[in-house]
């Protein structure tokens, strides 16, 4: 019986020619020239001349998973590191509906006419059943996806906390090494968690709805403490009323605070980024906090410090990691689970023998 050859979909519908109408010469060098033009040997070299499409495939890469990837992830972030530290960091956070897109949007296009290169490194949260993410921020931010000196990278949250996600810190490196002058964070979103963002940023903004019941808030510690602006957005309409009345609420509620190392005093402003009102008193902000920073040390001081922190987490993350792929470990994890399930031994227990388990095979 002979075996009658496979045709492709478009081969059989008789629309479009198939591949065999194709110079084979030209669909090589075609083929090499895709394979060669961001090769992991030059592809460190693209990045610092700002080509967007490898800053794009460097955090690809820093962000597999696959073990293979590592390697390359780190001789690029090593050679990235000598050209970063030369921009400005914005963390922005706030509670789904604030605005924070549009407001980026909105930030993004402002600074870009002020001469500025802008990446945006948005954070998608991720399904806890489906894992899966929408990474829908380039569709909402469409003015400023078309804009020559900005990048805009989605990323998933996975199951990382804190607001960022897993490899948020790296991209900010790639991003500075690139050529962006201002990198801007925005958070997942989900309100007093988003606090792992500040601890790689320099200045952290937080968006704030007036009328919404926000201004209790602002006698919470946590997110708010930690902020350096409180931005009450869509003050526009009807709701500028309310939107003044919610800043005289939180600039009465930053008074409880005791002083910031920085020295810089917490400050409240009102923005309308649909009708860009109040976007230029923001930046004015920020630059005010970088020049004190600046001056008296702390902006230096902060970072090494955020640096010291991110060893730490990078060495809890590695043992983290050793612990599960060890093949034994994952062997001792089921029968101790399966004990759990069957009330034989406690979790605290359980763990603590894991623990000894692990170490003696150290």
């Amino acid at each position: 019986m002979s075996k009658q050859k496979h045709q492709s979909a478009l081969n059989e519908s008789g629309s479009k020619p198939g591949t065999i109408n194709v110079n084979p010469n030209s669909a090589q060098k075609i083929r090499a020239s895709r394979k060669s033009k961001f090769s992991e040997e030059n592809l460190l070299q693209q990045l610092l001349d700002g080509n967007k499409t490898a800053l794009g495939r460097a955090i690809t890469l820093i962000e597999s998973n696959q073990f293979s990837h590592r390697e390359k992830a780190q001789q690029l972030l090593e050679g990235a590191l000598p050209y970063s530290q030369k921009s400005i960091r914005i963390g922005i956070t706030g509670v789904p509906g604030v605005g924070k897109s549009t407001f980026i949007e909105s930030f993004g296009s402002y600074l870009i006419e002020k001469g500025k290169k802008v990446a945006v490194l948005a954070v998608d949260p991720s399904s806890s059943v489906s894992h899966g993410s929408i990474l829908g921020d380039k569709t909402r931010m469409e003015n400023l996806v078309t804009e020559e000196n900005a990048f805009i990278r989605p990323s998933a949250s996975g199951s990382s906390l804190g607001g960022v996600a897993k490899k948020t810190r790296e991209s900010i490196i790639l991003c500075e090494a690139a050529g962006f002058d201002v990198i801007l964070i925005e958070t997942v979103g989900v309100g007093q968690s988003e606090t792992t963002v500040h601890s790689m940023t320099d200045f952290f903004l937080l968006l704030k709805l007036a009328g919404a019941g926000d201004e209790l808030q602002g006698i919470k510690r946590g997110i708010i403490e930690m902020a350096d602006a409180i931005v009450i957005n869509k003050a526009d309409g009807d709701n500028i009323k309310a939107a003044r009345e919610a800043k005289l609420e939180f600039n009465r509620a930053l008074q409880l605070y005791p002083s910031k190392e920085s020295g810089w005093k917490p400050k409240v402003a009102l923005s309308s980024a649909l009708e860009q009102i109040g976007i230029d008193s923001v930046w004015k902000l920020i630059k005010e906090f970088e020049k004190l920073g600046k001056e008296n040390g702390f902006f230096l001081k902060n970072r090494k410090e955020q640096n010291k922190f991110w060893l730490l987490q990078t060495i809890n993350e590695h043992l983290k990691n050793r612990f599960y792929q060890n093949p034994v470990m994952k062997n001792e994890l089921k029968i101790q689970l399966k004990a759990i399930e069957n009330n034989k031994v406690t979790a605290f227990a359980a763990a603590d023998l894991l623990i000894k388990k692990f170490e003696n095979l150290a």
